[in-house]
């Protein structure tokens, strides 16, 4: 995460330096921004038949998710590349995917 010297405030990051953290066996994290108040910007790489391990539940604030290549699952449906999700404080979904994908993943409220 890079911050502009001329900008106070202005924070870039380019995904291929964020740090990789795997938090199941196929998906990985890249962290890219975290403000002061929480909310926090990541890419989500899911390899294919990856399939999260439990519920992800959104807590304590919602989970905002843009699929930007292949096709994600929520345990419910499909959702391909170009999809935007918007999942509501305390809602909950299984996280998987048969071909792979590439998430952006927002949470405003940390």
């Amino acid at each position: 995460m890079t911050t502009e010297q001329n900008q106070p405030g202005y924070v870039w990051a380019d995904v291929r330096d964020a740090p990789v953290r795997e938090l199941f066996p196929g998906i990985r994290q890249r962290p890219l921004w975290r403000g002061d108040d929480g909310a926090s910007a990541q890419v989500l790489e899911m390899d294919p038949h990856s399939c999260w391990e439990g519920i992800d539940v959104h807590d304590p604030g919602p989970e905002e998710v843009f699929v930007v290549s292949g096709v994600f699952n929520d345990g419910d449906r499909d959702y391909p590349a170009g999809s935007f999700i918007h999942a509501p404080a305390g809602s909950s979904h299984v996280p998987q995917t048969k071909t792979g994908c590439t998430l952006f993943v927002f949470y405003p409220a940390g």
